[in-house]
């Protein structure tokens, strides 16, 4: 994985650092603004310059080399914690494998499921695709156009139809032509609607109901092109449904990957795929040691 669009922290850091003979709190309160900058959250900016502090004090740090190492070093620490380990997908050993995709309108949600398609056929497998955004004609059309690129069927029902009753067809033809993963869109509207979330809870019931399990993912689709604003989404879907991990859409239209450090940090979910560029083959595994060294080598 290749995060060449994502302009080093420690471009800033060298920056500051170089030339000036000493660290001193004038450095900690430009490393501030440099990190924020980057779209990394104030909290764990707070943390990784305490931490910093810390280390110079104790070791008496004056290397700029060693200040990058103890910022990386914090750095990496906040996605350890969130539990990100790469970009995995569970796969049920009971077909239909189901996957949930959530988000709200704009963020890349149809196009991040045509790349998960795209992907598992890649792979040999045979993925079905549910338009369960029946709120809007448009979505349903823009599934099919999808569908057709990849060459995976699309069940759907009419405009206003009950989402849940499409996502329990495409499980029942899953089985019925042997498919052996179903992707589910569903609604878009703003994310502060008390309907979509509720809407949300009973496809998870029916899903329950039917496989006998939860859905083996319910990934949520986030633009990193929107910054602090993908966090407020985050936290109102977190709070509807069970979340199991973040597909991070137009990763490559920042230059600003702070953005994935404030996720983990403040949603404790793995972000397991990044969207890299506009072809289907563009969905990566998301690689947190590869981003790290990106973001601060």
């Amino acid at each position: 994985m290749r995060f060449g669009f994502i302009k080093s922290i420690f471009q800033k850091v060298d920056t500051l650092i170089t030339g000036r003979g000493r660290i001193d709190e004038e450095l900690f309160e430009e490393l501030e603004a440099a990190l924020l900058q980057a779209d990394v959250n104030v909290h764990t900016t707070m943390m990784a310059l305490e931490n910093l502090r810390e280390a110079v004090k104790e070791n008496r740090l004056k290397d700029p080399e060693d200040v990058k190492s103890h910022l990386r070093t914090s750095l990496s620490q906040v996605l350890k914690n969130a539990g990100v380990e790469g970009g995995t997908l569970h796969v049920s050993e009971t077909p239909p494998t189901v996957y949930l995709v959530v988000g709200v309108n704009g963020v890349g949600k149809t196009t991040s499921i045509a790349k998960i398609a795209y992907r598992l056929t890649r792979q040999g497998r045979k993925p079905l695709l549910a338009a369960g955004d029946t709120f809007r004609a448009a979505a349903i059309e823009q599934l099919e156009i999808w569908g057709s690129r990849v060459g995976v069927e699309v069940i759907k029902h009419r405009e206003g139809s009950d989402p849940s009753a499409v996502i329990y067809d495409a499980i029942q033809a899953a089985r019925g032509r042997k498919a052996d993963f179903v992707i589910a869109d569903t609604a878009g509207r703003l994310h502060t609607r008390n309907n979509l979330m509720e809407e949300l809870k009973k496809v998870n019931r029916v899903i329950e109901r039917e496989l006998g399990r939860p859905p083996d993912e319910t990934l949520l689709v986030l633009d990193a092109t929107t910054g602090q604003n993908a966090i407020s989404q985050a936290k109102q879907f977190k709070a509807a449904v069970n979340l199991t991990g973040i597909v991070l859409a137009k990763l490559d239209g920042t230059a600003r990957g702070g953005i994935v450090i404030t996720l983990a940090d403040e949603l404790g979910l793995p972000i397991k795929l990044v969207g890299t560029g506009e072809k289907m083959e563009n969905l990566e595994d998301f690689d947190p040691e590869a981003f790290v060294e990106a973001l601060l080598s």
